[in-house]
């Protein structure tokens, strides 16, 4: 099925990018722009990243529903999602504040 039609790309070409992400660590977040630039390709429109965004998560089910991923691997993976949303939530209060000063 094609899912982007702007740069002609399928559902099964995505689900096998992100099964090579998945193969590298299991863990890693993906999102739309990861995948397409492991494509070497750009969102143009962008209309297609919500049914990209639904591919990522059936398939990362899949993945860890055929590998019985554990509920302690489970959670290390929300700790260091939570991390990563800290991390960046602090950059961009700090690029905010440093923007403010100079206006």
């Amino acid at each position: 099925m094609l899912v982007c039609s702007c740069n002609f790309i399928s559902e099964k070409e995505i689900v096998d990018v992100i099964n090579e992400f998945l193969d590298q660590d299991r863990w890693q977040l993906i999102v739309p722009a990861k995948v397409y630039h492991a494509m070497e390709k750009r969102g143009r429109c962008c209309g297609c990243f919500p049914n990209v965004v639904d591919i990522i998560i059936r398939t990362t089910e899949r993945y860890h529903a055929e590998r019985h991923s554990t509920d302690a691997e489970i959670f290390d993976f929300m700790i260091r999602l939570k991390q990563f949303h800290e991390d960046n939530r602090r950059a961009d209060i700090e690029r905010r504040q440093k923007s403010n000063r100079a206006a």
